[in-house]
């Protein structure tokens, strides 16, 4: 797997990549992770390759690699890979593409990334344009074996981009945790929260692209139908400042609670305390945080789209606003329903949700779409090869 982000750098890409990584070597398989170099990456990594890299332009928290393409084909030479599987567009996306090509084994590709809703982190979006990121793409996956969408939505937005190569939708799973005894009361008394208040969970990178001041702005009305209720911001990014000064402004310090980045596996916690996840933001393509809500036992309010319209399918579960206007009024409507409803969730749509969206039904998709792949390259290798040399060509260059 070729990446350009991994842990430490905390991301949906991220956990999408260990997540699969972890399920497949559970089953027996043995994985690779190519990535970028870290100063607080550890240096006792298994099957973890970092190559030379930099901060990106100003994602200055996300990297990308400046060198090693013949260090990684030696090391993938090594470790005699069967197949090449890409997370990125940009510097180990290309890298990995090399690998394949010089080793004649198949690319598949997973886009991850709505990138129209970050060119604002280039030059405040002047250089970078829509059509550029439509020619990129295309030329891309055009030139692999065939492309993983983590939703509906993702796979109708690269057909928009005329990318003829088969694009298959294989949700990223999530592994369903242990629930922790008394955690909700520890967690709130940590938080200087009582059990009776309205919790309310936004868990994500603070960052312009999550739309998480349209919650903010949303608070007020909640706070009138729920004086005490409290919205918890987990996770850290560039506009934790600007989202604290917001707060001071709209005198709404008493209801929210900036909590910063937690570890990876402590993130449950947050989840099995709160009452209701929020989240506004119209740029997810994974749904991971949707998806670690529910099967930590949290209920979503999100914007509507496809996906979640799909994942959401009664009340137990959550509820989705069309409009940014009716964030509060959701919000609302379904800590009414929670406080007082004795509906209890069909065991049935949760059990075929649980096993939907489980960890292991998302290792099997994809050791399934290895294998189509490397059975569709084998017998037809020089087609695929010659794909792929005008690409080569232009990563010498």
């Amino acid at each position: 797997m070729f990446t350009d982000s991994y842990f430490p750098q905390v991301s949906g890409v991220s956990t999408s990549i260990r997540i699969l990584k972890e399920e497949l070597e559970a089953k027996g398989h043995e994985v690779i992770i190519f990535t970028t170099t870290d100063p607080n990456a550890r240096e006792d990594e298994k099957n973890i390759i970092r190559l030379t890299s930099i901060p990106f332009l100003s994602f200055r928290d996300r990297r990308i690699a400046v060198k090693g393409m013949n260090r990684a084909l030696k090391e993938a030479k090594k470790q005699k890979i069967d197949i090449v599987h890409t997370h990125t567009e940009f510097s180990l996306g290309l890298t990995g593409k090399f690998v394949g090509y010089m080793l004649q084994i198949p690319t598949v590709h997973t886009y991850h990334t709505m990138y129209e809703k970050y060119l604002h982190y280039i030059a405040n979006g002047r250089v970078v344009k829509p059509k550029a990121v439509k020619i990129a793409s295309r030329y891309f996956c055009n030139r692999t074996m065939g492309i993983i969408a983590p939703s509906q939505q993702m796979k109708e937005k690269l057909a928009s981009y005329n990318i003829y190569k088969e694009i298959r939708v294989i949700p990223t799973g999530v592994q369903i945790p242990d629930r922790i005894e008394g955690i909700k009361a520890r967690k709130r008394e940590e938080l200087g929260i009582s059990d009776s208040e309205l919790v309310l969970l936004s868990l994500s990178r603070l960052s312009s692209e999550k739309n998480l001041d349209k919650l903010l702005h949303a608070l007020p009305e909640v706070v009138e139908a729920y004086p005490t209720a409290k919205l918890i911001f987990v996770g850290d990014g560039p506009m934790r400042r600007e989202l604290e000064t917001l707060v001071g402004d709209m005198q709404l310090s008493r209801n929210v609670i900036f909590v910063g980045e937690v570890k990876n596996e402590d993130v449950k916690e947050y989840y099995q305390m709160a009452d209701i996840y929020i989240n506004a933001s119209e740029s997810e393509t994974q749904g991971l945080t949707y998806l670690e809500s529910i099967v930590n036992g949290c209920p979503v309010i999100a914007k509507r789209n496809d996906y979640l319209a799909d994942l959401i399918t009664e009340n137990s579960l959550g509820m989705l606003f069309a409009e940014d206007a009716k964030i509060g009024e959701t919000i609302i409507a379904y800590a009414d329903f929670y406080h007082h409803s004795d509906v209890a969730t069909n065991q049935e749509v949760w059990d075929e949700l649980m096993q939907k969206i489980s960890s292991e039904a998302f290792a099997d998709a994809v050791l399934s779409y290895y294998k189509t792949s490397i059975d569709i390259y084998e017998a037809h290798p020089r087609e695929e090869v010659k794909l792929r040399v005008n690409l080569l060509e232009k990563i010498r260059r």
